[in-house]
């Protein structure tokens, strides 16, 4: 199971917060329930903007880590360059989760049908090769 390193806006170009999981509906869903008071639910950071998965958790640390060394414009690149609209990514994330899974526990008139195929991968090729580059320099 993939390890995703994922960033969060408030708005375009507004506040941004850097996190890592293991379950990033679930986690994503947590920001946006404000289910922990901090600093996502104090200043409404809840839309998903970027993410990426790694194969384990320590590359997804480390990776993490890097990131939030970056400045601030070199993060924002780093969402334009996959999402130059700033679009919350989280609904179509649980649509190819809830495809996905062989478990259903939503209301029976939104269960993914036998037809419907597994859905799009939440990871693009841009962002599979994206992964593997270096900070931006400048």
């Amino acid at each position: 199971m993939p390890y995703y390193v994922y960033l969060l806006a408030s708005r375009r170009h507004g506040t941004l917060y850097l996190g890592v999981t293991k379950d990033l509906v679930r986690r994503v869903h947590q920001h946006k329930a404000q289910v922990t008071p901090g600093f996502t639910a104090k200043y409404a950071v809840n839309r998903l903007v970027w993410f990426e998965a790694c194969d384990d958790p320590a590359t997804a640390i480390t990776r993490e880590k890097a990131i939030k060394k970056w400045r601030r414009d070199w993060k924002i690149r780093l969402i334009e360059e996959q999402n130059p609209e700033w679009v919350d990514r989280y609904a179509g994330l649980v649509d190819s989760d809830a495809r996905r899974s062989s478990f259903w526990d939503g209301p029976p008139e939104a269960a993914p049908g036998p037809n419907k195929g597994p859905g799009p991968d939440p990871m693009s090729t841009e962002s599979r090769q994206f992964a593997k580059r270096v900070p931006p320099t400048g």
